[in-house]
């Protein structure tokens, strides 16, 4: 028998019709995502029961703002697989194998994908799991549920309802809350008003507010950092007859740092760095360093928005007529509704001079909220650890698990948290750049550890997994590999050949050493130029 927990209100017996799953995870972006391909690889799809729900209706990854032409900012190497086990089936490499392209993006000459292409990869990759994920279904919150008269939570039931309102209850031993951040929309602006558009919703938003392309809008976009440069560089190609105003606070638009040294601050290993400091020293640590992430722009952006002001200026001077202009050193401070347009109260932040300005749209780009586990999780709070001063608090350990009071949770259930943990885990947290690693580790952290004879926590040829077909305008396919143990030569010759044993591989002829030496120096000319070329974020 499992009965909710006793702070609950109208105690109720559950009756599960079924196994409970070994473990839920609420939301399925990147984060999870690279929880199931480190599942897959360690073999456990086949023998756990996971289940992931997904509040959109189908895999999105950031659709809001797939804005034409935008690269990514990280290497194609830091994606979903590479960095944990480069020979899983789900790296970016083997993508373009699958889909045909590999030769045609190493003509590229890039480690910086299109977003629309990398987007691309990672719905190749949840195609995959399809009979693992429910979408359509918001969770609302979770309860702890005791079992067998014990005093510690055992089992979790995790309630959602679709987008028709129908109810339904999950339950599982293991809970990971991978939910993402919620739109900051300072509270100046109005909160119901469909004109002022956060940056994650820009894309699909815009066309229905501004619905004329050829018409004279005038459009604010506000904050300084690369969203908010795409989108006010996008308006102007987006709609030719439009003005635009970028309003940041700042003196000038910063270019970010993605120098070979400073990118070490997003090496998966820097993490175990940040959480041993102390909560001071970190937080300072934590502020030094948002100045490679947050508030700023990447260099050839800044050098292309730059260039067109001038030649603004070069056609004319006066740049009151200048249809597209960056007003830095500049709050908005107030909103009001007039009639069509949105009139703007805005201040100048040193000398407190007020002008007002009127817009058709406004879109703010002012970040996330990364909160959401709080809401969800609020039936949980009263078992948290305390501080000092007796009140609970929301605190994790290195593995991501979130702490409750000793004796509160079975050893053989917990929640885990994704994605809302940089104040002790880093800058790293809220990013790309670690997800394959981290993946690794909260697998772990649940299932154990389960290393093969190099040292390596992966089943090295996990089962092939059933996945459901997969495919786009474009043509792509779903082809999963086959990943059983055999030998190719692939036409080369006996003194070349490859030998292909349990997934590694290795040069079976009398010129071994040389082949080696020679990957090893590729290889090594490859790390120098992701380091050189790349932003880890």
């Amino acid at each position: 028998m499992a009965t909710k927990d006793d702070s609950r209100k109208n105690n109720t017996v559950i009756n599960n019709s079924e196994e409970p799953y070994d473990l839920i995870c609420i939301g399925f972006g990147p984060a999870s995502l690279a929880i199931a391909i480190a599942l897959h690889d360690r073999g456990l799809n086949s023998t756990s029961r996971v289940l992931f729900l997904e509040r959109q209706p189908r895999f999105a990854w950031h659709a809001g703002m797939l804005l034409p032409g935008s690269r990514m900012q990280i290497s194609f190497i830091k994606d979903l697989a590479s960095l944990r086990d480069p020979r899983s089936h789900f790296t970016f490499l083997n993508y373009l194998h699958k889909n045909n392209r590999l030769i045609d993006f190493t003509n590229l000459g890039t480690f910086l994908p299109l977003r629309e292409e990398y987007n691309d990869y990672l719905s190749w990759c949840a195609s995959h799991f399809n009979d693992k994920v429910i979408y359509g279904r918001t969770v609302t919150e979770v309860d702890p549920i005791h079992t067998n008269g014990s005093n510690s939570v055992s089992l979790f039931d995790v309630h959602s309802v679709n987008e028709d309102g129908v109810a339904r209850t999950y339950t599982a031993r293991h809970v990971i809350v991978a939910v993402g951040g919620k739109s900051s929309i300072p509270p100046v602006f109005p909160s119901n008003d469909r004109r002022v558009i956060h940056s994650s919703t820009y894309t699909y938003t815009v066309p229905t507010v501004l619905s004329d392309k050829e018409a004279p809008y005038r459009v604010a976009v506000i904050g300084g950092g690369q969203s908010a440069a795409e989108i006010y560089s996008d308006l102007q190609s987006r709609y030719p007859n439009c003005q635009t105003r970028l309003i940041i606070k700042g003196q000038a638009l910063k270019p970010s740092d993605d120098s070979p040294f400073v990118n070490e601050i997003f090496n998966p290993e820097k993490v175990d760095e940040i959480y041993a400091l102390s909560p001071e020293v970190r937080a300072q640590s934590i502020r030094s360093d948002k100045a490679t992430n947050y508030g700023v722009v990447r260099l050839e952006l800044l050098e292309r928005l730059y260039e067109h002001i001038y030649l603004q200026k070069l056609r004319d001077p006066n740049e009151e007529n200048w249809p597209h202009n960056i007003i830095p050193l500049t709050e908005v401070v107030g909103v009001q509704n007039s009639g069509p347009r949105l009139k703007l109260r805005l201040r100048h932040v040193r000398s407190g001079v007020e002008t007002l300005e009127q817009f058709n749209a406004v879109v703010v780009a002012t970040g996330y909220i990364r909160n959401i586990h709080e809401t969800i999780l609020k039936n949980t709070k009263h078992m948290l650890k305390k501080d000092e001063a007796g009140c609970e608090f929301w605190s994790v350990g290195r593995d991501y698990k979130l702490q409750y009071e000793e004796g509160k949770i079975a050893a053989n259930a917990g929640v885990w948290l994704q994605g809302c943990c940089e104040g002790t885990h880093g800058l790293s947290d809220t990013l790309l750049s670690i997800l394959a690693v981290r993946g690794g580790e909260v697998v772990d952290s649940i299932f154990g550890k389960k290393e093969n004879e190099d040292g390596i926590s992966s089943i090295r040829s996990p089962p092939p997994i059933s996945a459901k077909p997969y495919g786009h305008d474009n043509g792509h396919s779903n082809d999963y590999i086959n990943r059983s143990t055999k030998n190719h030569t692939n036409g080369l010759s006996p003194k070349k050949g490859i030998a292909y044993t349990n997934g590694t591989s290795k040069t079976v002829d009398r010129n071994g050493a040389s082949m080696k030496s020679e990957a090893q120096s590729t290889w090594r000319n490859l790390s120098r130029r992701i380091s050189g070329r790349s932003k880890a974020n």
